[in-house]
């Protein structure tokens, strides 16, 4: 999973509350969902696939123990029916901050189906 640059200067924003950076709390968390396989540029500011969806984490998420924040969010029934190829973390239903991206396939999800996406972002040193 890569940090994108974005990404990278919202935490520097955010450790000295620089400008009142939109967080990502539950309020404004949301995973997205693509089929782009495009590989990952630390340039990228959104999903590059032709069909993405965004969700807004679940109640109770994001969830931090020590230096790992977990979000979550579910996709319903007849959210993002396409191949799952690419997801990162956001700070906005549009726009906003993407944290970062990750291309990886993680199947195709058919309409009817619900499917449940959890990130785990670790912080390490």
């Amino acid at each position: 999973m890569g940090l994108s640059n974005v990404g990278r200067d919202f935490i520097a924003q955010a450790i000295i509350n620089d400008g009142s950076p939109t967080f990502f709390d539950n309020a404004n968390a949301y995973i997205g969902v693509g089929n782009g396989t495009t590989a990952f540029e630390k340039t990228q500011t959104d999903l590059v696939g032709a069909n993405k969806v965004r969700k807004k984490v679940d109640a109770n998420y994001p969830i931090r123990s020590a230096n790992a924040v977990d979000f979550r969010a579910t996709y319903g029934a007849n959210d993002a029916n396409f191949d799952w190829e690419e997801w990162g973390v956001f700070n906005a239903s549009t726009g906003g901050v993407m944290l970062n991206r990750k291309v990886e396939n993680l199947g195709t999800k058919a309409s009817g189906s619900i499917w449940v996406l959890t990130v785990t972002i670790t912080v390490n040193n």
